[in-house]
């Protein structure tokens, strides 16, 4: 399963706790779309209307092999696919203050299209930077182990 889009901002950005794996509701074109690798994950993020829950503002370019005029909203609202029970504890853990849904990467598994999805609570401008640097520390602790082993 390689990931055909990932949003790489939204670890940047959040810190992600619960992940969950939904099925999503495509057209025809949009798989084709799709596995030309033809999409956008930048700003998206899951809403739940009632009890069906939808990606919005994820973007899938209109297939290039059409000439149809008459082509479906590149952001529209996508219909995504969880089990009751996986809908019911996603409301409540999004239903808290300052926690959001949003998608981290678009696949194909079994030739079905799936979105990984996450719980996140956005993070503060320092957060941010201490993650960089313990990043950083590992990075260089990790090189300096490859040198002593060489």
């Amino acid at each position: 399963m390689t990931p055909i889009a990932t949003n790489r901002q939204a670890r940047h950005k959040y810190e992600l706790f619960e992940k969950y794996e939904a099925g999503i509701v495509l057209k025809g074109s949009e798989v084709k779309s799709i596995r030309e690798s033809r999409v956008q994950l930048k700003d998206s993020y899951v809403r739940i209307v009632g009890n069906e829950v939808f990606l919005l503002n994820c973007h899938i370019s209109p297939y290039s092999h059409i000439q149809d005029i008459r082509l479906a909203d590149p952001t529209r609202m996508r219909k995504l696919l969880l089990k009751r029970g996986e809908i019911d504890r996603l409301k409540g853990q999004i239903q808290k203050k300052g926690y959001t849904a949003v998608a981290l990467s678009l696949y194909f598994k079994k030739g079905l299209a799936k979105v990984e999805v996450a719980v996140a609570k956005g993070k503060k401008e320092f957060d941010k930077r201490e993650t960089l640097r313990r990043r950083m520390a590992e990075r260089e602790a990790s090189r300096a182990i490859k040198r002593r082993k060489a």
